[in-house]
């Protein structure tokens, strides 16, 4: 059976004074464990690691430098996870630890060894307690908020559902702190029918997302066909009324094009290293037919990358088309670009002369 992944916000977490809330996370433990009795693979991603450590360091603020961030994470990272070993034990459900960075992801032999480890955890019917290592990872290489990471997660892992635990009812028409009209998004099925809405990229005192981050998880998730949920985790029962299928929260439904892992992966966890900008027919190439992007199309090289990097591929306007997987390094690039096939094959021979493969490339 396919897992259920429940990512818990660091305003589900902690408390505004950076104390952890032990009722809700014994709650959610409980709820997970009576999922996991069910029979239900459960992975959980947890925010509050940061928050943990200010609650033990006594900060009143969340930090703003880099250092600081990770010093906090160091401090509370393994206080956490305690919380959540001991919980999970005293139901009986085994958890192992993991922490992931942006590179694990964005490098594809760590992203299958990641894989690979989660999969056997969950097949032992251990519960992956996992968090992102916020004590190794930078501003460049980071998943930015955990909501990021948790869809990711469930991509890796081939999901069933991807449950969004923060400390509102879901989505709302507006920002509800604000406006006491706003009303509950319950479904989902367009993402661009949500252009109207006033989605907050506010994050909190504690945590680094918003709503709007959430949405976007909820995006990455159902390109891969995987149902989300944007619920409030501070509400008695709504994790096993989620998992029911139950009307609760934000239900964001699976969108009915689906996009391949391998490209899932290219689109949002391996970074691009420059950009190619192409001329209008190579975009029109690209977005109607589906085409490789030949040297021809290209204009301008941006950026300074080797062959197997990721680029962006973006008009001469810089809108951006799309990111692939490039054939060529930049400098090479820089020598063929506007080059027919034929001339292209004399000054840097490749077996595919493409420039970027379609079978390498997503659209934006």
């Amino acid at each position: 059976m396919a897992p259920v992944v429940v990512k818990l916000g660091s305003s589900v977490v902690s408390e505004v004074a950076a104390a952890v809330r032990p009722e809700v996370i014994e709650r959610i433990c409980a709820e997970v464990a009576e999922l996991h009795a069910g029979g239900d693979a459960v992975v959980i991603v947890t925010s509050g690691a940061i928050a943990r450590g200010m609650g033990v360091m006594g900060l009143a603020a969340r930090p703003r430098a880099m250092d600081e961030l990770q010093a906090a994470s160091a401090v509370g990272q393994g206080k956490l996870y305690r919380i959540y070993d001991e919980l999970l034990h005293a139901h009986g459900v085994p958890s192992a630890q993991v922490l992931l960075t942006f590179f694990d992801m964005s490098a594809r032999t760590h992203y299958l060894n990641a894989r690979g480890t989660l999969r056997r955890l969950v097949a032992w019917g251990v519960v992956p307690v996992i968090n992102e290592n916020d004590t190794t990872a930078t501003d460049e290489i980071s998943f930015g908020d955990n909501d990021f990471l948790a869809a990711q997660v469930a991509i890796l892992i081939g999901a069933e559902l991807l449950l969004l635990l923060t400390d509102t009812d879901g989505l709302h028409t507006a920002d509800p702190r604000r406006d006491p009209t706003a009303e509950v998004v319950s479904e989902v099925s367009d993402f661009e029918a949500l252009g109207d809405l006033q989605i907050g990229a506010a994050s909190t005192l504690l945590g680094s997302g918003g709503m709007r981050s959430k949405v976007v998880a909820a995006e990455m998730a159902t390109a891969a066909g995987i149902p989300t949920t944007i619920l409030n985790g501070l509400r008695p029962g709504a994790l096993l009324a989620a998992r029911r299928r139950e009307r609760i929260g934000t239900h964001f439904h699976p969108q009915s094009t689906r996009v391949s892992s391998f490209k899932l992966w290219l689109k949002y966890a391996k970074p691009s290293h420059g950009r190619l900008l192409v001329d209008s027919g190579a975009e029109r190439a690209l977005r109607e037919r589906g085409t490789s992007l030949l040297p021809v199309g290209v204009r301008g090289v941006e950026g300074d990358f080797s062959a197997g990097d990721a680029v962006v591929v973006a008009t001469d306007g810089a809108r951006p088309i799309g990111k692939g997987i490039v054939n060529y390094s930049a400098g090479e690039l820089r020598r063929i670009k506007g080059l027919k096939t034929a001339d292209v094959q004399t000054v840097v021979p490749r077996p595919s002369a493409a420039a970027v493969h379609r079978d390498y490339f997503v659209l934006d």
